[in-house]
């Protein structure tokens, strides 16, 4: 399969993370391109990873193969109507905006059926070990498809969804799921203070114990649930603490507030859409 021509429009911090990972894994520098109205952020972009920058988008999408929209979802519809104009080839389109759906970048984009592919990515592509959720309608091609799944795994894992109302519950389990360690990370900190412990080492303790969760649960062949069985001894500490936890509903709490994420997503979509 030959390297398709990458345009990014808009070359913020998660474009500019999909580009690192593009040309860690072998893509040519020659093969990507990208635009941002920013003199400074588009000589970065050049200096980083060597790649041709405009301040123009049609000069960026002109003769690509791919176009990666990472511009705001506020401002979404204003760039795709003036790209529609610039189109004339049938490029994949890739949208990693929150909150757009593919419906409605095909109406912003112009009368002509378009390939398009939603993604949901989250932050932690910024470090390569992101997760997304991946959409494409029915315009999409298999080799379009590869390209796209290409993309989104040079930041990290990449999963397909067979409906796109599904990009909303990836919002909020993994687009929003950062967010919710983060909180849990804070109150555990907290937490070791209120016992005695300098700040500086329940920090320390509670981003160490984090990782090495999380690379357990990564690379383990059970489940979580396991694995927390596994050290939870009868009568012991951890029993308490986790017998807490459920007695002030942890489990509903955390499903209450991942619902609240899905059903914001699908409002803001609804809004954005219009």
């Amino acid at each position: 399969m030959s390297t398709p021509r990458i345009a990014f429009i808009g070359g913020g911090n998660m474009a500019a993370s999909l580009i690192g990972g593009l040309r860690a894994q072998g893509t040519p520098a020659n093969s990507i391109c990208a635009s941002d109205p920013g003199e400074e952020q588009r000589n970065k972009l050049s200096a980083e990873h060597g790649i041709q920058t405009f301040a123009s988008n049609a000069e960026a999408v002109a003769g690509a193969d791919v176009i990666v929209l990472a511009v705001k979802p506020q401002i979404m519809q204003a760039v795709c109507r003036e790209l529609s104009q610039h189109l004339e080839h049938a490029p994949l389109i890739v949208s990693i905006a929150a909150g757009i759906s593919s419906e409605s970048l095909q109406n912003w984009l112009g009368p002509q059926p378009r390939a398009i592919v939603r993604c949901m990515p989250n932050t932690p592509s910024l470090l390569g070990q992101g997760a997304s959720g991946l959409y494409a309608n029915a315009r999409v091609s298999a080799e379009q498809k590869t390209h796209a799944e290409q993309l989104l795994s040079a930041v990290g894992l990449a999963l397909w969804l067979e409906e796109e109302q599904l990009i909303d519950a990836v919002t909020a389990v993994s687009g929003s799921g950062p967010a919710y360690f983060f909180l849990l990370i804070e109150a555990m900190i907290s937490a070791g203070e209120q016992l005695g412990l300098p700040r500086e080492t329940a920090s320390r303790l509670t981003l160490q114990t984090a990782l090495g969760a999380a690379r357990m649960a990564c690379e383990s062949d059970v489940g979580a649930a396991e694995l927390r069985r596994r050290v939870t001894s009868p009568n012991g500490t951890t029993e308490a603490a986790i017998k807490a936890f459920q007695a002030g509903g942890f489990e509903s709490l955390v499903q209450h507030a991942i619902n609240a994420a899905a059903q914001r997503s699908a409002e803001l979509a609804a809004q954005l859409g219009k």
